[in-house]
């Protein structure tokens, strides 16, 4: 048992090689290549569904100007659905679980929502710090208020990811060291925790999705906002 339960939030090392390296590489491998024939196999034809139907469903409110960020979110999307799936698995680690990652996926992109609309449209762009009839005396108050609210975007998407992720682990490790524990004394007890820990099992798989789909469309509302 580990010495304590968030050592499995650090990251692993081996042989002094840091796995988070093969964690963050792991998916790309994973995902099957597209094949130029017309009848592919299943998994691919899935594949395809899900990327196209995904893709139109995020990009719907968005300009044509922002379609161009297609790919980049839709690779997101992926890329996180993947990693934070195969962090469930025994013995894996699961790298979206890292402030530190999450802030440098969320950052960048952030970052760039904010320099198009700049650039394409800067009075729109402003004009989100003042809302439409405040009153002049509130006028400062409210430009302060909004920025920061603008530069907490990304602090507020890393925080999210990681917090949901954290506390899922950590209440499953919870469990299991509970269901461990009791089964020598109180077998019911145990095997009543088990079950409840197969259906939170289940439920870390739905928010492992669902934080993922959250992440790429809370970015893509701040590309809405700019495009």
């Amino acid at each position: 048992m580990n010495l304590s339960f968030f050592d499995q939030f650090m990251s692993p090392t081996y042989l002094g090689i840091p796995l988070i390296a093969l964690a963050l590489l792991l998916p790309w491998l994973l995902f099957p290549n597209p094949h130029p024939r017309w009848l592919t196999n299943r998994m691919l034809t899935l594949q395809n569904w899900f990327i196209g139907s995904f893709t139109s469903q995020l990009l719907s409110p968005i300009n044509l100007g922002g379609h161009k960020w297609a790919l980049i979110l839709t690779s997101l999307m992926l890329y996180l659905i993947s990693l934070n799936m195969l962090g469930l698995l025994p013995y894996t680690f699961t790298p979206t679980t890292q402030l530190s990652m999450n802030m440098g996926l969320a950052v960048p992109l952030w970052l760039g929502t904010v320099l198009l609309g700049m650039r394409n449209q800067p009075t729109v762009a402003l004009g989100h710090l003042l809302p439409e009839g405040t009153p002049a005396p509130l006028i400062p108050v409210l430009i302060v208020i909004e920025t920061i609210s603008l530069f907490i975007r990304p602090l507020a998407l890393g925080v999210r990811l990681t917090a949901n992720l954290t506390a899922g682990h950590l209440l499953m490790q919870l469990i299991a060291t509970a269901a461990f524990v009791l089964l020598p004394l109180m077998p019911a007890v145990a095997i009543t925790t088990t079950v409840i820990l197969f259906l939170l099992t289940i439920l870390e798989v739905a928010v492992a999705m669902i934080q993922a789909y959250v992440f790429v469309l809370l970015m893509s509302l701040y590309l809405q906002e700019n495009a």
